[in-house]
């Protein structure tokens, strides 16, 4: 029973397109036909099941001619044959003279039923893979993923949910929004899923509809924190600030230990020019912070508010904050930048400016303001 271990980044493997795979030349090559038991993870104590498949092919090849094959390469994963190449060095350290002999395994997928051994439950399998990619940011492998569990079962709430809000992160909303009325179909009442589509409605420049699809999900359950939250900031976009500001005071009734909506609170209270109102609400945000990791952007805000107050010198020290945690952001080294124009501190200021314009040579505000520093020194 022949055994073939793949490492766990073969997504392609999961999806389907994966049919070829090359291996060191065994003392008994393969035959069109043998039977393969696959898994992946190569510490055996780990090692998952992952199919079953029927060789429909077998090539020798000297490693040689394998390093000039892009096609092939392409077909193991690989983006050309030099990437191969290296990679095979790695690995067969000791193999990898121009006539050692690789043999090019094609094969196809058995369907679970007609597997010999252990059966799995492939669904589940890939499913947890495609977590596990969105969970780490990898969105285009994540819907790869999804895609291939939806074709064991392409009415799964829960699948197609996760697809649109993959989508979404990958800015496909009107595909998003396919994918959220499929799911809404199996389960109208999904109120997470109804306030999923209100946001890729937001997201693709339809805020009425995006609203009346919130106003669905609210209707579902008034106290969900999340569809409030999202409400606020719906209306908020939409420039209504203070039904904005009533839906963050309700989710501040139920929970006011969220420092997301605090500072949310925050924004809007400078937006109504409510401006020691939103340094409190800041400040709140960046004590619920401590412990977890800091927010500079709210440091950043904050700064804001005390410089429209002329507290200058507290509102460089909030920059300073934002600086420490996020030292590649122009905006803040700009907004310093102004801070110490105010106390005429002009060659620090256009210091300041200078590293916003490093940072984004298409700060042209920046630009200005340091020229206007530069007269003034």
């Amino acid at each position: 029973m022949p055994i073939l271990l793949f490492g766990s980044s073969h997504l392609e493997l999961i999806t389907g397109k994966k049919t070829t795979t090359i291996r060191k030349l065994w003392k008994k090559p393969l035959s069109p036909g043998d039977r393969l038991h696959c898994y992946w993870n190569l510490v055996s104590k780990e090692r998952k099941k992952l199919f079953e498949a029927e060789v429909t092919g077998v090539e020798i090849m000297e490693f040689k001619d394998i390093i000039k094959d892009d096609n092939l390469a392409r077909e193991e994963g690989f983006e050309n044959a030099s990437e191969l190449e290296a990679e095979f060095r790695k690995m067969y350290p000791d193999d990898t003279d121009d006539n050692s002999l690789f043999q090019i395994i094609r094969f196809k997928k058995y369907p679970v039923d007609q597997w010999e051994g252990e059966k799995i439950d492939e669904k589940a399998l890939i499913t947890k893979r495609a977590d596990i990619l969105f969970d780490a940011g990898k969105f285009n492998d994540s819907v790869m993923c999804y895609t291939a569990a939806l074709r064991h079962d392409p009415d799964d709430v829960y699948l197609l949910n996760k697809r649109g809000d993959n989508l979404s992160r990958l800015g496909k909303f009107d595909e998003a929004i396919d994918n959220y009325d499929k799911a809404l179909t199996n389960d109208p009442e999904n109120e997470f899923i109804l306030n999923n589509k209100a946001i890729a409605l937001l997201n693709s420049n339809k805020p009425e509809e995006a609203l009346r699809c919130n106003t669905k999900a609210l209707n579902i359950n008034k106290n969900n924190t999340v569809v409030l939250y999202w409400r606020g900031f719906i209306l908020e976009m939409m420039g209504r600030f203070e039904d904005s500001l009533k839906c963050y005071n309700r989710v501040l009734e139920i929970d006011d230990e969220n420092p997301d909506v605090w500072n949310a609170k925050g924004n809007i209270l400078t937006e109504l020019e409510r401006t020691e109102e939103a340094i409190a609400a800041y400040d709140k945000a960046l004590e619920l912070c401590l412990g977890e990791a800091p927010d500079a952007s709210t440091w950043n805000r904050k700064g804001n508010a005390l410089l429209e107050l002329g507290r200058i010198g507290e509102a460089i020290n909030c920059y300073d904050e934002a600086l420490n945690l996020d030292s590649k952001n122009d905006i803040i080294w700009s907004n310093k930048g102004v801070a110490l124009m105010e106390l005429d501190e002009f060659e620090k200021a256009a210091e300041c400016f200078n590293r916003a314009i490093l940072i984004n040579p298409e700060n042209e505000d920046a630009r200005v303001l340091k020229d206007e520093c530069l007269e003034n020194y």
